[in-house]
């Protein structure tokens, strides 16, 4: 059996999901990029756009912090804060506006119990666990030649398919709960609106390439395990 980056089948399963995921990437930082240099009428800023969304849904106790970094804004489900970057914690843009309201659809989704939400946020334990063990199980049953250690890595790798698979159907709805959000409490104009969804769409694909990515490499581990009709 041959795991490994030198085999041909490895790039045949691999290409879709890598050729997806370098225009997703492409397509996040120039969508942002493009609206990033748009500023909303209201000038409402990025944190204060969020937090008009949390109040207009009735949701207290989230606290909205600035951190450091690019586009590394994210919801903390435990301990209620709602981190905005640098380039979305005080921007007026469109682009600022738009990540701000997706990351407080998450929240919006923790203070209403969303089933999925719960669920990837059951799953970080172990997929924590899975990423770094799953391929040095893997390496060791192939050095000691043990096919049931390899099959045993392969489970560990699946866990993060999943927690991949859920992720989608959270992000994707916590950019519909920002896109409504923008509308109704009219933060922004329809064509702002417009514009700034343009933005969460972009960012949803890299979700969705990194979840067909994950799967391919799952379904070349399997094939190589004979499971899906490969060579042992």
């Amino acid at each position: 059996m041959f795991f490994g980056l030198f085999d041909p089948i490895y790039f045949v399963f691999l290409a879709p999901g890598l050729a997806l995921s370098l225009y997703a990437t492409w397509k996040t930082k120039s969508t942002f990029a493009k609206y990033s240099k748009i500023g909303s009428q209201k000038r409402l800023t990025g944190a204060q756009a969020a937090a008009l969304m949390l109040q207009r849904n009735g949701i207290d106790g989230v606290k909205i912090e600035h951190t450091g970094g690019w586009l590394s804004d994210h919801y903390d489900p435990r301990k209620k804060v709602l981190r905005l970057s640098n380039d979305v914690y005080s921007s007026h843009s469109l682009s600022a506006i738009g990540v701000a309201c997706h990351e407080a659809g998450h929240a919006m989704q923790d203070a209403h119990g969303y089933a999925m939400l719960s669920l990837r946020s059951a799953l970080v334990p172990a997929t924590n666990f899975s990423s770094v063990f799953s391929y040095i199980v893997m390496i060791a049953g192939f050095l000691l030649q043990m096919e049931g250690l390899i099959l045993l890595g392969v489970i560990l790798f699946s866990v993060g398919v999943v927690f991949s698979l859920v992720t989608l159907p959270v992000e994707w709805d916590a950019s519909r709960r920002a896109k409504v959000a923008m509308a109704e409490v009219g933060m922004l104009s329809p064509d702002e609106n417009r514009h700034a969804s343009k933005v969460l769409n972009a960012a949803f694909l890299t979700y969705l390439a990194a979840a067909i990515t994950s799967l391919l490499m799952l379904l070349y581990y399997l094939f190589r395990l004979g499971l899906l009709g490969g060579d042992e």
